[in-house]
Order: structure tokens, then C-alpha cells, then sequence
């Protein structure tokens, strides 16, 4: 199979979709990978070191005319629209119920478009979301912590305290992975922290690992207004695969809350779970409403693209593998999941929980 690895062009994104190793190993199998100059610059990794391992170099427009199965990172960007084309398979996040434009640009392609972010396990798990999760909600706390400050437009509140002071108090909605990571670099910092989700059983099993350390409640409208109105940092990490992330946070919470507290949406991807959240980029990463300081960066794990970029990898190589040695009905065979991370084929959205948050029926 001819295989290509575009260089990412989204805002500060210096990931990649696959490391010199991997593509060693497709080669070997007799596969052709196209890398497009400089695709990795951004993690140390040199053209030089993909041609040892068996690519070929291009450009960009030549990557697309040549490969058949295109693996990224991000979504397309407007500028890449028109590069794909039917004869495309597409393998990256998506995120597509947060753009309309997007997905109608890719419905138009005709191209096969596989989202990372809805293969999804019999148990319900997200292989190749986790590891970006993980990040993100390690991520959230670092940048919470930052904005926190005063320079950055926060209150001026170190996030643990010291002796005789108290340590700031951190609201984590949502127990998942994003959720679980914040929790436990909070826990680190010796911050405050009360943690919310629909999930009880989530919740119960936090706290037999932090019996003393955290709050837990249930995600009711009377908790999550109470915890959000006296927080210093809330990170929003409510996920529905497929779907837009659901609104839980309304701007007329905003006055109420402590001056100079910040929100990290952390769904921001899937469209944001703050009502007053709109996406930003790691070159301007806040902005201010109301006096609360907004970091809704939609590719947070984009800061540490080299343990980023090699996380992904461990997860999407083998469905990546299996698409270019068996084809994608084959590799949808052998891996069932993968056909839940078919989002759009033959010019048609073909994903359920998309569909419906267009309107649409399938």
C-alpha cells in the first residue's frame, strides 16, 4: 500500500503521524511510505532519518497524488480540503461534530475518513484517544496552575499554599481518563481538589484510592454549581464520543465565581463544555470573560509532541499496520473496532452519534 505522513499545519502542532520505526517496519513489509520534508522537524526527527528507514521524501502536493492511506494527527485544515480526494483512506482525529465545515468538506472529498477519537472496545474503551488523554488532563493542570497567576490575568494563587496558607481549590468535572490524570498531578501540586461525574461507580473508586485526599459528587445540577461557584481552577473534561461535548457550565455562572479563577476546557475539541468557551491555540492560549481566565486549547498535547507523538504511535500502529497489509475491510475484520472509527465513506457520514449531532438520521 502507498502510505503518506503529512507535516501537520494546525497552530503550533508538531506531531506526527508515524516515527521513523514504524515506517521501517512497514517498509519491510513491502508497503511505500511518502513523508512529506520536514515532517517531523518539530520532535528532532530529520528527513535523513526517514529515508534510512525506507521513505521516499516529497511534497505536499505530491504526498497526497501518490499515497492511498493518509495518517496524521489533526484534522484536515481548510488549505487540505481539496488534496483529498476518493481514492483516500484518512486516519487521524477528526473531532467532527464540532465543525460543520469540516465535515462537509470531507463528505464532499469522497475519502474514507477514520476518526482516531470513535474506535471504539467491547468495553467501551477509547484505545487511541487514552494516551492523548492522558496528556491532556496531565497538561490541564499545568496550564491552570500557570494562568493562575497574575501576569497571566489569573488571581495570583499558588495552586498547593504553603503553611499558614491555604491551597487552591481545583474542580475536576468529569472522572475519565482527562479527569483522572488532573486529578492526580492536583493531588501532586497539594491542591484542594472535589471531583464530579454522572458515574458513581467512577466516583466510588476514586475514593478508595484518595479516601482523604478529595471530594467526590455526584454530577447533579445543585453539586456542580456549588463546587464550580467557590473553585480557583475548574477543568471541564466531559466527553460523549462522536457527539458535541454537552454545555454544563452557562456564562451567567461566570460573575459568581471567584475574580481571577480559571476554566480549562479540555473538550474544547469536541466543541467545549463551558458555554463561554471558544478554541484557542498555544501561541495565544487564554482569554478573559467576565474576569475568568479561559484556556481552551484544541490541541493540548501539541505542547509535548515528542511523548505525544510516540504515545499515539504505540496505540495506532497495529490498526495502521493492518489497514496497509490486509486493506480496510480485512483490518475492520480482524479489528472490529475499527469500524467505529469509520466516520464518513462513500461521500456519506456514517457514524450515528455524528449524524445525530448534525440533525441527520442513518
Amino acid at each position: 500500500m502507498q502510505i503518506g505522513i503529512p507535516k501537520e499545519i494546525k497552530n503550533n502542532e508538531y506531531r506526527v503521524g508515524l516515527l521513523p520505526q514504524y515506517v521501517e517496519q512497514l517498509c519491510q513489509n513491502g508497503h511505500q511510505v511518502w513523508v512529506e520534508h520536514n515532517a517531523a522537524s518539530g520532535i528532532q526527527i530529520t528527513d535523513q532519518d526517514y529515508l534510512t528507514a525506507g521513505a521516499k521524501i516529497v511534497d505536499q502536493a505530491a504526498l497526497y497524488q501518490q499515497a492511498e492511506l493518509i495518517v496524521k494527527v489533526k484534522e484536515p485544515q481548510p488549505s487540505e480540503y481539496a488534496l483529498l480526494n476518493a481514492k483516500h483512506i484518512l486516519f487521524t482525529f477528526l473531532h467532527l461534530a464540532a465543525s460543520q465545515s469540516l465535515t462537509q468538506a470531507l463528505t464532499q472529498s469522497g475519502a474514507t475518513c477514520i476518526a482516531y477519537e470513535t474506535i471504539e472496545l467491547a468495553n467501551g474503551q477509547l484505545p487511541l484517544l487514552y494516551p492523548m488523554s492522558e496528556i491532556a488532563g496531565r497538561l490541564s493542570i499545568q496550564a491552570g496552575t500557570h494562568m493562575l497567576e497574575k501576569a497571566q490575568g489569573g488571581m495570583g494563587k499558588l495552586l498547593g499554599g504553603l503553611a499558614g496558607v491555604a491551597p487552591a481549590h481545583v474542580v475536576i468535572i468529569g472522572a475519565g481518563i482527562v479527569g483522572q490524570n488532573a486529578l492526580q498531578m492536583a493531588l501532586g501540586l497539594q491542591a484542594n481538589v472535589t471531583i464530579l461525574d454522572t458515574n458513581i461507580e467512577k466516583l466510588r473508586l476514586i475514593k478508595s484510592q484518595y479516601p482523604t485526599q478529595v471530594t467526590c459528587l455526584l454530577s447533579d445540577p445543585v453539586n456542580l454549581k456549588a463546587a464550580v461557584l467557590s473553585a480557583d481552577l475548574v477543568i471541564g473534561s466531559v466527553l460523549q464520543p462522536g457527539k458535541k461535548a454537552p454545555q454544563i457550565l452557562p456564562k451567567s455562572w461566570l460573575k459568581q465565581m471567584p475574580k481571577g479563577a480559571v476554566l480549562v476546557d479540555v473538550a474544547i475539541d469536541q466543541g467545549g463544555c463551558f458555554e463561554t468557551s471558544k478554541p484557542t491555540t498555544h501561541q495565544n492560549p487564554a482569554y478573559i470573560v467576565d474576569d475568568i481566565v479561559h484556556y481552551c486549547v484544541a490541541n493540548m498535547p501539541g505542547a509535548v509532541p515528542l511523548t505525544a507523538t510516540q504515545s499515539l504511535n504505540n496505540a495506532t500502529f497495529k490498526y495502521i499496520k493492518a489497514i496497509a497489509d490486509l486493506g480496510l475491510t480485512q483490518a475492520c475484520n480482524t479489528f472490529n473496532e475499527l469500524n467505529s472509527g469509520i466516520n464518513i465513506r462513500q461521500n456519506k457520514i456514517c457514524h450515528p452519534d455524528i449524524a445525530e449531532s448534525f440533525g441527520l438520521k442513518i
